[in-house]
């Protein structure tokens, strides 16, 4: 097993990509803290992962809020001794428009959850993974940052942060052999479809995937493969990349 003995962190883990790399993480032998903001999803993924021999805790989190991210990582030492890889997964989308129609207090919210979440996870996390022989984060991403569409500019614009600061986070932890890598994924099958397309009907989905020349959406076991590696050994050279998985979209 790729991940027996290690301990991750999935945030966002209670639907679409989260749960699919909390799954997935199980099945290669990780403990796997579930957290989320809703609560009920989050204790169905942990109980799906228990029935199947995984190891799993739910924890509801805010990854906006400094106080329940230490309380996160509080809950992975108590129950499982420690974090040896953390998934900064969880992110909210822009509903497709023009960018002068977004609020501030839409905008506020889109860079607290995809942004501000990496600071907070950063600073109460890393003193786990510096315990850890193999610690490393993977930062879930986005196509939007390295080949924006029109209609989510400021969607775009957290998902361009999140890639720079996997980058100099890498650069800056690598003397401490912690890696730093980033997936961006490609729009996929998730709670956030709708927003992203600004509505969701067959004509559209056609639209989205005319721009994919593998001619499919993601699926979130497409982006659980994807952090599967990088979060192993077998990536132990690997740091500060922004892996596309994105079925050529950014070709």
């Amino acid at each position: 097993m790729r991940l027996k003995d290690k301990t991750a962190v999935v945030t966002g883990a209670g639907s679409g990509f989260g749960e699919g790399i909390a799954v997935r993480f199980a099945e290669e032998g990780a403990s796997v803290l579930v957290a989320d903001i809703n609560e009920d999803s989050a204790a169905r993924v942990a109980q799906a992962i228990s029935d199947d021999g995984g190891r799993a805790q739910a924890f509801r989190v805010d990854v906006s809020d400094t106080s329940q991210v230490k309380a996160m990582m509080d809950e992975a030492e108590s129950a499982f001794g420690g974090m040896d890889i953390l998934v900064n997964n969880a992110g909210i989308a822009q509903r497709r428009g023009p960018m002068l129609e977004v609020t501030e207090d839409e905008f506020e919210r889109i860079y607290a959850v995809n942004v501000k979440s990496i600071y907070l996870t950063a600073v109460h996390g890393i003193p786990l993974l510096r315990k850890s022989a193999d610690g490393n984060i993977v930062n879930i991403a986005s196509t939007a940052a390295v080949s924006p569409r029109p209609g989510l500019t400021w969607y775009n614009g957290s998902k361009g942060a999140v890639v720079t600061l996997t980058q100099s986070m890498a650069a800056e932890l690598a003397p401490e052999k912690i890696r730093v890598n980033a997936v961006n994924p490609v729009i996929g099958e998730t709670g956030l479809t709708e927003a992203f397309m600004g509505g969701d009907t067959p004509e559209l989905r056609e639209k989205f995937v005319a721009t994919i020349p593998l001619g499919r959406m993601s699926t979130p076991r497409d982006i659980a493969n994807a952090s599967l590696y990088l979060a192993s050994n077998e990536a132990d050279f690997i740091t500060g990349v922004a892996m596309e998985v994105d079925g050529g979209r950014c070709i």
